[in-house]
């Protein structure tokens, strides 16, 4: 028979102690310890090491037909997934409280229930709170679109194996709980015991799971890393609640490309996707803009344009302040620095602020020649060229270098109607008669170009 044992187990990384202590000796964390019971098994191993069989297939034997895909008809969550959901997947979307991401997934399972059996189970509101939800997103339902208040994996697991639905979401994953975990619901055993279950039965009965997942203070999933490694996608949902514009981002894939971006704009009936996003970020740019510039991004396998706003003043007090919105904060303070040194321009006295429009976050070094031209545009008091876009990377020494999918970039740019589009010198197109495209190989170069 199973004996138990009291321990400490780490609520930030599942580390687990023998005994109370204020810190994580692996995370790091304070006050993170939390008295669980751990079940202590017959053997070492937790199981009969005597008649237990696995199966051996030969690589050559592997049958490789292509993953089938469940088409939500949103064509932008469609994007992120890698062209939709695959059979047997599990997901994990993550998001801040309010964001929209339960009214994104109870659109989705709408739109999947008039071809799929769908179950939507809920362990934060009961049936009658979707159900208003739904209903003031104007979704009627139909005959397979199912609904359960339910917090208990068994009784889960009962009513998936029963009505065996093809696509089943979990709203969320930290109010579930099992009774072979001795601890309360949303602790990181309970959590990484439950997930893993749910990824066995996806695999096992061939049902795709999306899960809803908290966030922590610093944005990233709640609960134990393991989490994000056991399932097959993980999606982000961000945005400012402030603002009508979503954005929902893959940061882990298995099926499909990673950091791909979908666009949506929060409306009274719900999540509108956004199928041109560079000309709703571009919506309300003026030009001739003192310390604006327009970036060519890439997020995944879309080129997008994006408006980057600096603004530089006399600073009164020192150190002067460095604030950067939607970009790395250390790579803005790179960034003054080279122009301090290749440029002789001095911002040590002044307080410079960049903010990308739209709320997005860039993480690539594409955006570096423009932050570099919005910062110099608001310190000259002056605006660039008219009709102006650019994208590359700036190294220490001064030098403009090439990066990715530099003609999808310029092609999105001429398709928006910009004359004028500056990229470093590795990624001027081979064709001879695109005379719109201007190479630099470096920051002096650079301020040449842009300029009138």
């Amino acid at each position: 028979m199973a004996k138990s044992k009291l321990i400490y187990e780490c609520q930030a990384c599942g580390e687990k102690h023998s005994k109370w202590q204020g810190k994580c000796n692996s995370c790091g964390e304070w006050n993170t310890l939390v008295e669980v019971v751990e079940q202590l098994a017959a053997n070492k191993h937790g199981f009969s090491a005597l008649n237990t069989t696995s199966t051996v297939t030969n690589l050559a034997n592997v049958n490789l037909k292509e993953i089938s895909r469940i088409k939500t008809d949103i064509i932008e969550l469609d994007r992120v997934l890698g062209g939709g959901l695959a059979l047997g997947s599990v997901i994990l979307i993550g998001g801040d409280p309010g964001i929209g991401k339960s009214t994104l997934l109870i659109q989705t399972m709408d739109k999947l229930s008039y071809t799929k059996k769908v179950l939507y189970i809920t362990g934060e509101e009961s049936i009658q709170q979707v159900a208003l939800r739904a209903n003031r997103l104007n979704i009627k339902g139909n005959s397979k679109l199912f609904l359960m208040s339910e917090i208990k994996l068994e009784s889960i697991i009962t009513t998936i194996e029963k009505e065996l639905p093809e696509v089943v979401v979990i709203d969320s994953i930290q109010t579930m709980y099992t009774d072979q975990i001795q601890s309360a619901p949303g602790s990181v055993a309970q959590v990484r015991e439950c997930a893993s279950i749910l990824t066995r039965i996806a695999k096992q009965k061939h049902i795709t799971i999306i899960m809803i997942g908290h966030v922590t203070k610093d944005g990233s999933i709640a609960g134990p890393r393991v989490l994000e490694h056991i399932v097959d996608a993980v999606l982000y949902f961000e945005g400012d609640q402030h603002s009508n514009f979503r954005m929902i981002r893959s940061v882990k894939n298995r099926f499909g490309a990673v950091n791909e971006l979908g666009v949506f704009a929060m409306t009274d009936l719900g999540l509108i996707e956004i199928n041109n996003p560079s000309a709703l970020f571009l919506s309300s740019y003026r030009s001739n803009t003192k310390g604006s510039s327009i970036l060519v991004t890439q997020e995944g396998t879309r080129p997008m344009l994006i408006e980057i706003q600096a603004l530089v003043d006399q600073s009164y007090s020192m150190p002067a302040k460095r604030l950067a919105v939607g970009m790395d904060s250390y790579r803005l303070n790179m960034l003054i620095a080279i122009i301090q040194r290749h440029l002789d321009i001095k911002l040590f006295d002044q307080d410079i602020f960049i903010n990308i429009v739209g709320g997005l976050k860039i993480a690539e070094p594409a955006l570096d020649v423009a932050v570099v031209m919005a910062i110099i545009s608001s310190y000259k008091n002056q605006p660039l060229i008219n009709k102006l876009a650019m994208f590359g990377e700036i190294g220490l020494s001064g030098e403009v270098r090439t990066v990715q999918k530099g003609q999808e970039r310029i092609k999105e740019a001429i398709k928006l109607g910009f004359e004028k589009i500056i990229v470093p010198m590795a990624n001027l197109p081979k064709d001879k008669s695109v005379t719109k495209v201007v190479g630099v190989k470096d920051i002096e170069q650079l301020i040449k170009h842009s300029f009138d």
